[in-house]
């Protein structure tokens, strides 16, 4: 699971929580069914009504997806794999590269390299590999765009509740003792289809895109990687080119363990 998102969701709550203890308002207004029917069924239905079946039941699939953790390679660790294997193939033919390759775990590197060892020209390769970086890029899209969607319903649906919060309050004018309390209540859905978008659906879409972003850079590193073992270059030469590839973070990382690694010698 990732915590870090988990903290976040709860923190978030809390906040609204204890914000109003400290106003001195009374937290219970919070339990109100109507106003999570509104919020809730509303953005669900919006939701529904703006993407086709196939992408909408895929929602539980997408949240699960996010509450997980997957645990992707350090780009570091994937150069310093392509520099082993490019020493390799320099050292051997890219036909040494079949053992290694058949037990790969990271399937795109997996396919890629094959087709090298295959001899398919580069050109072919990277359409290919291309190709398939593009449609995950479209998936994560359409994922993302779900909750952005759903981010944008559901404060414009809190007016709604407000407003039909509203107007039950003002058809009981004469009961000036749940007048207030009424009221108040009105404005609860307004509560809860701010924190739904706001502080839920487009959070969880930037994330999305994030880890989206951070997938397809390390996908990229892997086919100019490949193309430039095809090509015979240099292993440090290649490891060169793909750190400039990198955010400085990950540069800094590598670094520091490239230090490391020379005073362990």
């Amino acid at each position: 699971m990732d915590i870090f998102l988990i903290i976040g969701v709860i923190g978030g709550a809390l906040a609204i929580v204890i914000g109003m203890i400290v106003k001195g308002a009374n937290v219970a207004v919070l339990l109100n069914p109507a106003a999570a029917i509104i919020i809730i069924l509303g953005t669900t239905f919006a939701t529904m009504n703006s993407f086709p079946r196939k992408e909408f039941l895929k929602i539980p699939k997408i949240v699960g997806a996010l509450f997980k953790e997957r645990k992707h390679e350090d780009p570091g660790s994937t150069i310093k794999k392509i520099a082993d294997l490019s020493q390799m193939a320099r050292k051997d033919g890219l036909l040494s590269l079949e053992q290694t390759i058949s037990t790969m775990d990271n399937k795109f590197m997996k396919n890629g390299l094959g087709m090298v060892v295959d001899g398919i020209e580069a050109e072919y390769i990277r359409e290919v590999l291309e190709i398939e970086i593009e449609s995950m890029e479209e998936r994560h899209r359409a994922a993302a765009s779900i909750f952005s969607a759903a981010g944008s319903y559901a404060p414009t649906l809190g007016v709604l509740g407000a407003v039909i919060g509203l107007i039950g309050a003002l058809g009981n004018l004469n009961d000036t003792e749940k007048l207030g309390h009424m009221i108040a209540a009105a404005f609860v859905a307004t509560l809860y289809g701010i924190f739904i978008g706001y502080v839920l659906c487009q959070p969880f879409a930037s994330r999305l895109k994030r880890k989206s972003h951070e997938e397809v850079s390390n996908m990229r590193i892997v086919v100019e990687g490949i193309l430039s073992i095809q090509a015979g270059e240099n292993p440090k030469s290649i490891e060169l080119k793909l750190v400039g590839m990198l955010d400085p973070k990950d540069r800094e990382k590598m670094d520091a363990g490239a230090d490391n690694k020379s005073k362990g010698e």
